[in-house]
């Protein structure tokens, strides 16, 4: 028997080696595998020049895991080690008890370390998540403004309340788990005993229980008393911020139970000495019922009988604090109102004060000509274009232009079966060139007319860096570069007409992390999980690894105390094309702000959701702004708004990280913007806080909403999006770079309230190229309404054009062949001493490969309506043959060729077929109170003869029959023309 068991045991002991090599080889590979993503990172964070961005991350991280797993870890281990070393040895236990001990005996010193361990491990992980709070404590910055209740600097609430509210917490946490363990122990052992109705303490545990409990009431003392404060952050009803029960009831209720919290510790302490819990149980008791009669039915009866019947005039002080410290938060404070009278008659020569405006107008809609641009613009299915394009502005021969603008981004989708490790890694790196087409002009079939195009990019915008290796349709990684001979690898731009045809090119720059070493390639290739990038012969010492190449989430993690602007943008500056991106400081702590939910606002959709770092936030300033290099993916941070206390904070928290504005370039300073998400915000907050008196606020009869979208067809909450025009506001000298809104009452519900009461609009030229910082950026102008004046609104607008009987008669003949008319994007601008809606209507064939022309113009003043093919044609047509616009011909001719590939032509595969619908008609139009006739037969006959006509230019062109196309295309010419003719336009 015993050579039996000697010979079993011999496999077993043979194999505990083995498995414990087994274990220290996995926990070598998990440790490596964090080892890797933390060496990744750093090398990612120092070839951008930001180490020591990372490295504040990392030790503040630590550091706080570390206080938190000491702060929970060892005061729960101390109690636990007192209430078992302090526990009776002679106790006299039950039999249930006693089952208990010889049950958990074995475990017991593996308790005693692992629970502290255990719950330190959950106190580590909850601190180190608000390291942001601790470093902005540390780094605080006074910004110089009292609150109106405490007179306390309100950095106390922006840095200091949220983190001595996070400290007492933690706090509370640690002393309650050490309380109830000890608890727990005491009974087990003996400490605590139950015998009938007796409850019999040692007086070991009486002295931990007791100074335990005393210590946990002094903390919720402490908790009560900065809940004083919070009542300033709060929402309270009507408003954000201390109201009259508050300042009457709850802050002086909070302050008496907070001595009273005192007076009961001390009670536990005294118990703790002399052994009778008598006094601090009916302190405890006296603290409960004060907390429901002093902390709730008291301010709920103040609220009740005293607010209720006279909150108009006592809620008026506590109204205004909102509106004050509201419109300051949100930087509208120095808004400036101005009164607009206006006029709703369209009189010719109207307009001749707003020339220069109305000859800015933007009739190219971003949102629409993004497949117009692809179709003329992306020559190869391996780019591809946003379907949204970007608004900005260049200085062309003296003149500021507005343009709209994209850049030609890789699409390695476009590849198809072609997607090979190769092709995606090292060879279809980066897209190439940038396309800027004038907001004001289109050709003469509706095509935008491009200022710069074409591969290689020429035009309007001179000599620069076309390639984009950092975009926002970047692959995951590229691995670039080689050694100076090599042959060139990365496939550049086509070059011919064939679909292999393509210049090659090496990337020269210093964009990622270089391979120049086989333990680099190894980690990269665990972490994007590829094992070319150690086998691949195109992986060299010289090569590097391009990766997070989205100019946001580059900025985000570079700068991971900001709020991103959704939007970023391209602009060609000083010979580089970069991206311009945005960032806020936020905060959700301003004393007496209205909270402002980011999603909710800034969602063009209900549906749509945006994750923020703080999501409902009382405070907002649009602190910095960034760049973003398009070819080497280097980011600079500039400090914009260095009043900012927020960013003063950061500051000093992430040193020489953000530079001066001084260092801004004039090239670039002119083509930084007002953002967009910062004025939504403001627009939003403005709906209500426009009102700053407190009686008109309270009654809520002057409040406005954003209006829906006029365009929404989904019957979805979709807000109008705010707009980008060069205009002349009232108050200014002259014509600039804005951005507007408008507003329609809160309580419409119908198209019969959707009138105009007012006009937002923000001056967002940042400054010129002589790097001179614009006076007026930012100023904030609101034309009010007066409201004896009935300005229709957009949704009002919109309803007019889409019945009335004129213009549909035209818009059901470009609708001739299943063509799709499209309204574009719905302009208003305060010109002629009113409101004038402008509308560009594109018109797209029922083509696989058709795209949207822009065929026709809307306008609308007051209740007058024109619809004709230029918008020249349409403010005469409208102000009587004398619009005094003098905004010229927005068309211009074809220009064939400029847009190809190398200079040549427009590949053949774009499809032209919805130009088939263009200038035809010369479109007399008036106003809405044109009746129309019904249809001749020789209106019919030229309908039918256009539907023909349309049919054999598609079949032409399926067949390659130029000459049979450009017949089809006459006829098809001739017969619209003739049916408008007989429809009387």
């Amino acid at each position: 028997m015993t050579q039996t068991a000697a010979s079993s045991d011999a496999p077993q002991k043979n194999r505990a080696p083995l498995a414990i090599s087994l274990g220290v080889v996995g926990a070598l590979i998990v440790l490596f595998f964090i080892f890797s993503g933390f060496y990744t990172d750093f090398l990612w964070f120092d070839q951008l020049g930001f180490s020591s961005v990372l490295v504040t991350q990392w030790l503040a991280t630590a550091g706080m895991f570390l206080i938190g797993f000491v702060a929970i870890g060892l005061p729960v281990a101390v109690s636990l080690q007192l209430a078992y070393r302090l526990r009776p040895v002679y106790a006299r236990l039950s039999s249930e008890l006693d089952r208990y001990q010889e049950m958990i005996e074995p475990l017991r010193r593996f308790a005693m370390w692992g629970i502290p361990a255990l719950l330190g491990l959950f106190g580590g992980f909850a601190s180190a998540s608000n390291w942001q709070t601790a470093l902005l404590w540390w780094n605080r910055t006074e910004t110089g403004q009292a609150d109106p209740q405490f007179g306390l600097d309100t950095s106390f609430y922006l840095f200091e309340l949220p983190f001595y509210q996070s400290v007492v917490a933690f706090a509370s946490a640690a002393v309650l788990f050490s309380a109830i363990l000890a608890v727990a122990v005491g009974y087990l052992y003996g400490a605590i005993r139950v015998s009938g109705r007796e409850l019999r303490i040692s007086k070991a545990a009486r002295i931990q229980i007791a100074v335990t409990a005393g210590i946990y009431l002094l903390l919720q003392a402490v908790s009560l008393w900065l809940d004083r404060f919070a009542t300033l952050t709060s929402p309270s009803g009507l408003i954000t911020g201390a109201n009259y029960t508050d300042v009457t009831a709850t802050i002086p209720g909070h302050t008496i139970l907070a001595g009273i919290a005192i007076v009961v510790a001390l009670l536990f302490f005294v118990t703790a000495v002399i052994g009778r819990w008598r006094m601090p149980i009916v302190g405890t008791a006296l603290l409960v019922v004060s907390a429901l009669l002093i902390g709730t039915a008291y301010p709920w009866a103040v609220q009740r009988f005293q607010v209720v019947p006279n909150q108009r005039s006592l809620e008026a002080e506590y109204i205004q604090r909102n509106i004050d410290m509201t419109r300051e938060a949100y930087g509208v404070d120095e808004m400036e109102e101005i009164d607009y009278d206006a006029r709703t008659d369209a009189e010719p020569g109207a307009l001749r004060a707003d020339a220069e405006t109305t000859a800015n107008i933007r009739i190219i809609d971003p949102s629409q000509v993004g497949p117009s641009v692809s179709q003329l613009q992306q020559f190869r299915a391996y780019y591809r274009f946003p379907s949204v394009l970007d608004v900005d502005r260049y200085e062309i021969d003296g003149q500021i232009q507005d343009t709209v603008v994209a850049v030609r981004d890789i699409n390695q989708s476009g590849l198809d079966d072609a997607q090979s490790w190769d092709n995606t890694s090292v060879v279809y790196t980066h897209g190439f060139g940038m396309v800027a087409a004038y907001g004001n002009q289109r050709s003469a079939d509706g095509q935008p007319v491009f200022l710069e195009s074409g591969i290689p990019s020429s035009g309007e915008l001179g000599e620069f860096e076309p390639r984009i290796y950092f975009g926002e349709n970047s692959p995951a990684y590229s691995i670039v570069g080689a050694p100076e001979g090599t042959t060139p690898i990365e496939m550049d731009y086509p070059s011919g007409e064939a679909e292999g045809d393509h210049a090659s090119y090496t990337f020269s720059g210093d964009g990622g992390p270089t391979l120049d070493n086989i333990f680099k390639k190894v980690i990269y290739a665990l972490k994007f999980q590829s094992e070319q990038i150690v086998l691949s012969d195109a992986v060299n010492d010289e090569s590097q690894i391009l990766y997070d190449r989205k100019p946001l989430d580059r900025v985000k993690k570079v700068a991971p105390y900001l709020t991103l602007d959704k939007d970023p943008y391209p602009s060609v500056v000083d010979g580089e094309i970069v991206w311009i991106v945005d960032g806020y400081t936020t905060s959700a702590t301003h004393p007496y702000s209205r909270v402002t939910n980011l999603t909710d606002t800034l969602s063009e959709e209900s549906s749509t959701t945006q994750g923020f770092a703080i999501d409902d936030i009382n405070y907002i300033r649009n602190s910095v702004k960034a760049t973003v290099n398009a070819y080497d993916g280097s980011v600079t941070l500039y400090a914009w708004d260095t009043e900012d206390p927020v960013l003063q904070s950061w500051q000093k928290i992430f040193p020489s990280t953000t530079k001066p504005i001084s260092e801004m370039s004039g090239d670039l300073l002119s083509h930084v913007r007002y953002p967009t998400d910062m004025f939504k915000v403001q627009r939003s907050i403005l709906g209500q806080y426009h009102v700053t008196e407190a009686g008109q606020f309270y009654s809520r009869t002057d409040a406005w909403v954003t209006p829906d979208d006029p365009q929404n067809t989904q019957n979805q909450k979709n807000l109008q999006a705010p707009y980008y025009l060069s205009m002349q506001m009232p108050g200014q000298d002259k014509p600039s770079y804005s951005l507007y809104s408008t507003y329609i009452p809160a309580t419409s519900g119908d198209d019969s309230r959707n009138v105009l009461t007012g006009y937002l609009a923000a001056d967002a030229n940042a400054g010129s190229t002589d790097g001179e910082k614009a006076e007026g950026y930012g100023k904030l102008r609101l034309l009010t309404l007066t409201s004896d004046t009935t300005v229709p609104g957009p949704g009002q607008v919109q309803n007019n054009f889409n019945s009335d009987p004129t213009i549909s008669a035209q818009v059901n003949i470009l609708k001739q062949g299943q063509s799709e008319v499209i309204n574009g994007n719905l302009l208003t601008l305060p010109v002629g001493g009113g409101l004038l809606y402008v509308q560009p209507v594109y018109v797209k064939s029922s083509g696989n490969t058709s795209y949207p022309l822009l065929q026709k113009v809307l306008v609308a003043f007051g209740d007058d309506l024109a619809f004709e093919d230029t918008l020249d044609e349409a403010l005469d047509t409208l102000f009587g043959g004398d619009s005094g616009a003098n905004a010229g011909d927005d068309t211009v001719p074809d220009t064939p060729g400029a847009d190809g590939v190398d200079g040549g032509e427009v590949p053949s595969d774009v499809d032209d077929e919805s130009g088939s619908s263009g200038d035809s008609g010369s479109g007399e139009s008036g106003s809405g109170d044109t009746a129309t006739a019904e249809p001749s037969s020789e209106l019919t006959q030229a309908l039918n003869d256009a539907k023909k006509a349309m049919s054999e230019k598609d079949a032409a062109m399926a067949d390659g029959d130029w000459a049979a196309y450009g017949e089809a295309d006459k006829r098809l010419n001739d017969a619209l023309t003739k049916a408008l003719e007989l429809s009387g336009e």
